[in-house]
């Protein structure tokens, strides 16, 4: 990714216009802090980013984020105004030519300093009022910054100054001083006049003992030069011998002191360095943190992803294997249904429709199956379990005749008799199987048919003869039991 930095002073003027491409966060750091104390991190967006307000954390700064988001436009007439424009109400001349390098290149570039100039442009009339406030306090322009920097943490203007002041009058263990007043013992303080070779100087409040004698204040003028500012009025035995011999002692201590300074501003320097390379791990760590964590989520919701598509694909193609199934099924029976079509039509074959059981559902379902309808040859291939009740299913579908493979119930075969629907037992004719259904030639159908009625005409006939026999036997035995013949 590219990242856009522009940084600006606390006056407004435009330090660094620059843009980095697949730039660590440690990089862009060490960039920012290479122009000085971070104070304000603005960016061009209402919602501040997440990198956004950890680069501010790391800087130990706020952030500056606009009401709402800024369109490319305005961000354009911005940028440009602010470069080109001559307002004199500007804190800043824009009189004076900007180099081409503060000059935005690119989208990024010009999208960090529109952020930047609304930063600041924030607090800018802020900014001019401490200009024009500290003017005649003769304040330097690092304690007016520091005023400015208290004023953007939201300290009131007044209270930033007066504090400043203070901090100037009042400065802790320190052996050089800003300009000022001098300071007495007893903590008041005493106007001293400018002189042609040196300016006055404040100065801390330190006491001195040398043969059991005080020596009051002094202070620093110039460099390598101290004068005395009050003596004791105890002390008069010989002052210039005495004044040198002090002036000796706190030249040296002054040297050791200075020196004591540097040695800890350098101390102060690496360990500065030593945090900044801390907070760049730090960052890089985060980053990393952040970066594998996001990996991790992705991972799961991909294998989640993957777990819900693998789990709708099992049961598409099982919905698949199913219909698949269902559909060669009926297809096999469509096929039969024609070739039965067919034979029907030729009339030389008859189809034999097969009824698995001899059951009411076994039979309901042979019907639906095979069109079992009025004249057909139906075959049991079990025709054990099935009754009277069963038989009239059979009976009331007007099927032709029924071949059987065993022997079946007196009750249905009874049913079947009544009603005059022949029985054909399976060895008696010549059955071709052909697939899910059978087929008999037509003739040799008929002719077990008409055996079949024959066999039971004869038996109706022989059950009429006996029956008639019967009732002559009845009759004769009747008269002999009579007393009287005829």
């Amino acid at each position: 990714m590219t990242v856009g930095v522009a940084i600006l002073d606390l006056s407004g003027e435009i330090l660094s216009v620059n843009s980095f491409k697949e730039a660590s966060r440690a990089d862009i750091t060490k960039h920012i802090i290479s122009f000085g104390r971070t104070v304000l991190v603005a960016t061009d967006v209402h919602q501040t980013p997440k990198m956004v307000r950890k680069m501010a954390t790391a800087l130990n700064s706020k952030v500056y984020s606009p009401y709402r988001d800024l369109a490319v436009s305005a961000k354009n007439e911005m940028v440009d105004d602010y470069i080109y424009s001559n307002d004199n109400h500007h804190a800043i001349p824009r009189s004076r030519d900007i180099g081409s390098d503060l000059i935005p290149q690119n989208a990024h570039e010009r999208d960090a300093l529109a952020a930047a100039i609304q930063g600041y442009k924030k607090h800018q009339k802020k900014l001019e009022h401490i200009e024009k406030r500290t003017l005649n306090l003769e304040m330097s322009p690092e304690l007016i910054d520091e005023v400015k920097i208290m004023v953007i943490n939201e300290v009131p203007i007044t209270k930033a100054i007066n504090a400043t002041l203070e901090k100037l009058q009042n400065p802790i263990n320190s052996s050089k001083t800003d300009k000022g007043t001098l300071t007495s013992n007893n903590g008041n303080t005493k106007d001293e006049p400018n002189t042609a070779d040196n300016m006055t100087h404040k100065m801390d409040k330190k006491v001195y003992k040398k043969h059991n004698e005080e020596i009051k204040v002094f202070e620093v003028v110039k460099e390598g030069t101290i004068r005395i500012a009050e003596l004791s009025d105890n002390y008069s035995d010989s002052p210039d011998k005495d004044a040198s011999l002090i002036i000796s002692g706190l030249k040296n201590k002054l040297k050791s002191q200075e020196k004591q300074i540097r040695n800890l501003q350098n101390k102060n320097r690496i360990l500065e360095d030593d945090l900044q390379t801390f907070h760049s791990e730090i960052s890089h760590l985060e980053s990393k943190i952040e970066r594998l964590q996001y990996q991790y989520s992705q991972n799961i919701l991909h294998q989640k992803e993957i777990i819900n598509k693998q789990s709708i694909i099992r049961g598409l193609q099982e919905k698949y294997n199913r219909q698949k199934a269902l559909n060669k099924n009926l297809a096999d029976q469509l096929e039969s249904i024609k070739r039965i079509r067919a034979m029907e039509l030729s009339r030389e074959a008859s189809p034999v429709k097969i009824i698995e059981s001899f059951s009411k559902d076994s039979i309901r379902e042979a019907t639906g199956a095979w069109n079992i309808r009025k004249g057909d040859v139906v075959m049991l291939r079990s025709s054990e379990g099935g009754g009277s009740q069963t038989a009239s299913l059979l009976i009331r579908l007007g099927v032709k005749a029924v071949i059987t493979t065993d022997k079946m119930s007196h009750q249905a075969r009874s049913e079947f008799e009544r009603n005059m629907v022949p029985l054909i037992p399976l060895e008696t004719v010549d059955l071709k199987m052909a697939d899910d259904f059978a087929v008999i030639l037509s003739s040799d159908l008929d002719r077990q048919i008409k055996k079949w009625e024959k066999n039971q005409e004869d038996k109706r006939k022989k059950e009429e003869t006996n029956k008639l026999l019967k009732i002559m036997d009845d009759y004769r035995a009747k008269r002999k039991r009579s007393p009287h013949n005829f």
